[in-house]
């Protein structure tokens, strides 16, 4: 019998355990735990107020639903008018805001991933791949089929608080449905601190851990933990309930000799191979009570609004019974809230990136099958700061400078080495009318530590000649090789009309468009101009606008510049193009992250729609949801942040 056996053995001969889980339906953190999908109903009965999953149509309470389902309907449109788009995965982010609070509980994060079918390179070769290996030495076939008890269809997590504040418990909501419905089935939720990642191409993983490819939790001689690891949840369902369920750290088996101050090791240890010097080592709670919760599907409980894809690639509305599986862990009693642990901040999280992972047997160290990708979690948009007005007079001119990303639920603070912030220093922008280094702070809450820290300069014109403050703004916006121009002014009734320059290197100016004022306007007047740059050669451009007002006044504004050899290498392009059936959708981008593909028609509705990681740097994505789409212009929509890049494609078969 090997450890994990005994383990599971002495534990369910312990009172510790037998109090420890929970396999009858349960509201946790008022989520309902119940191996059913929908919010305001639980344990097989309408009942308004307990949150969930996902929202049934029709259905009322005031319970919320916390995955995002916007473009379910386009998505299974797709599936059917073309199938082989059910083979491809997508995942979907909470509906709020990172660290919102709902209904009196603090929402951190959740996501929802749909797994490759059909042609999966996201599964283990069959050999020797084992929990306890370093990712490194994992291996993964081009396409190979796996027993269906181990094949993963979606996954679910969810983290929440049981109220608004750190001193309530923190909880990890997990789902997820498997191909087979009946016998044992067994997977893992492994949870790494690093930002690992799987490339497709190479079927290799990267960026591990530095402890024999994980990180490693770290103690004091007290048994204070000092700094955070690695971490897995491992399960195990049969046909009936849930049967065992373990939380395991990674550690340096040196420290399984110290006693930890905020849980027990159980006495399991596994790494890779017998001598191993990291593994992953069992805890449970220094204290008795439930901490665990795992129950399944019973027959006909709806899959959501994505409806679920089986192995051979059908679809249905409804799991098998056994099909879907849930959990919940309470983190905070498991000793794995670092939250408390390290500072008291409420923003520290116990992970960054998740791996799910199916296993062959109860053995801890069985063959792995199937896998999900590792996904991204607890990571809100790091603050981005941009301007349309870098440069600006040192005297009588203004600049607005704002977080290109921001979050509702993030508080954003300001400060300035040498300038001038006019108006308040709090919130997602700031007006400035000094040149300087301006510097926004972000922090994901009140309570929290500081998040992420962006600088920006506005360089200095020199002086300007401003005769009046009649102009009260001009700004810009680029958008591919297209600029949107606008201004303001406050007396409109004083103004004859306008010149808008352009220039190629910030000095010398021609004239680009002429506006006479609209004499049918008094007071606050907005205009603007778009300037088509195709055909323009230049790494920069400049504009500048030229105000004419009665009696012989004159106002310049400050120079707006746009880089445009930064914005080309940003610039989505698809090709070839016209696309015969598929094509190849290529951008570089400063930052790695999730975006969103959208198809419109030429009547600008929406005719497919897919979700994509993706990396820092140069991205390629296959587009091949036009196979089945009539002939014509479309236009293809990515939106990757707060960031939108449109391109049009000629549909020619």
């Amino acid at each position: 019998m090997n450890k994990l056996n005994k383990w599971y053995l002495a534990l369910l001969l312990s009172p510790l355990f037998a109090g420890g889980q929970i396999i009858t339906p349960i509201i946790k953190a008022n989520f309902g735990v119940d191996a059913d999908l929908r919010c305001n109903f639980f344990n097989g009965l309408v009942q308004s107020g307990n949150d969930d999953w996902f929202r049934l149509p029709g259905s009322v309470g005031t319970g919320q639903f916390v995955i995002d389902t916007a473009g379910a309907a386009a998505l299974l449109t797709g599936y059917t008018t073309n199938p082989n788009s059910r083979k491809l995965p997508f995942y979907k982010q909470m509906r709020f805001p990172p660290y919102t609070v709902v209904n009196n509980r603090l929402l951190v994060d959740a996501v929802f991933v749909r797994d490759y079918h059909g042609d999966d390179s996201t599964i283990f070769a069959a050999g020797s791949n084992k929990n306890g290996m370093s990712p490194a030495s994992w291996s993964c076939p081009v396409s190979q089929s796996i027993p269906d008890k181990n094949e993963i269809l979606d996954i679910m997590l969810h983290v929440r608080r049981a109220g608004p504040n750190l001193t309530d418990s923190l909880w990890m909501m997990g789902g997820i449905s498997i191909e087979n419905t009946t016998g044992n089935r067994y997977f893992d939720f492994e949870m790494y601190q690093t930002d690992i990642y799987y490339d497709r191409a190479t079927r290799r993983f990267y960026n591990y851990g530095p402890d024999a490819g994980h990180t490693s939790w770290q103690f004091d001689a007290s048994g204070n933990m000092t700094a955070p690891g690695d971490i897995i949840l491992t399960a195990e369902y049969s046909s009936s309930s849930l049967t065992a369920i373990e939380a395991r750290i990674w550690v340096n088996s040196n420290d399984l000799l110290i006693t930890p101050a905020a849980f027990d090791w159980t006495g399991s240890f596994d790494g890779d191979g017998s001598g191993a010097v990291f593994g992953y080592a069992g805890i449970r709670p220094k204290t008795a009570g439930a901490f665990y919760t795992g129950l399944q599907s019973v027959s006909n409980t709806w899959t959501g609004p994505f409806q679920l894809v089986l192995g051979d690639n059908s679809i249905v509305t409804n799991y098998a019974a056994r099909q879907y599986m849930e959990y919940s862990v309470n983190l905070s009693k498991l000793g794995l809230d670092q939250a408390r642990i390290f500072g008291g901040d409420d923003c520290v999280m116990p992970f960054r990136r998740i791996i799910v992972k199916t296993r062959a047997s109860t053995s801890f160290t069985s063959e792995l099958k199937d896998f999900v990708a590792p996904f991204d979690f607890f990571l809100a948009p790091r603050a981005e700061i941009e301007t349309t007005t870098p440069i600006i007079c040192d005297t009588g001119s203004v600049s607005f400078i704002y977080v290109s990303n921001p979050i509702p639920t993030s508080i954003y603070q300001w400060s300035t080495l040498n300038g001038r912030i006019v108006g308040p220093t709090t919130g997602p922008s700031i007006t400035v009318d000094t040149p300087g280094v301006y510097i926004v702070q972000q922090y994901l809450q009140a309570a929290c530590s500081l998040y992420a820290t962006d600088t920006i300069t506005i360089a200095s014109f020199g002086s300007c000649s401003v005769l009046s403050r009649n102009l009260l703004s001009f700004n810009s916006l680029l958008n591919g090789r297209m600029v949107q121009l606008q201004w303001k002014v406050l007396e409109n009734q004083l103004v004859k009309d306008f010149e808008l320059e352009r220039s190629t290197n910030g000095v010398d100016f021609t004239p680009l468009y002429q506006l006479p004022a609209d004499a049918s306007k008094s007071g606050i007047a907005v205009y603007g101009f778009t300037d088509d740059l195709n055909g323009v050669v230049t790494d920069n451009i400049y504009y500048r606008l030229t105000v004419n007002q009665t009696g012989n006044k004159i106002i310049r504004s400050n120079i707006i510049r746009h880089d445009l050899l930064e914005a080309d290498r940003q610039r989505m392009r698809i090709s070839p193009n016209p696309v015969q059936s598929s094509a190849q959708l290529q951008i570089n981008l400063p930052v790695s992250g999730k975006a969103t593909i959208c198809v419109y028609d030429q009547l600008g509705k929406i005719v497919s729609t897919m979700n994509v990681v993706v990396q820092k740097g140069s991205n390629t994505i296959e587009l091949d949801m036009l196979k089945a789409k009539p002939d014509g212009i479309y236009q293809v929509r990515m939106m990757v942040g707060s960031k939108v890049f449109t391109e049009k494609i000629l549909l020619d078969k």
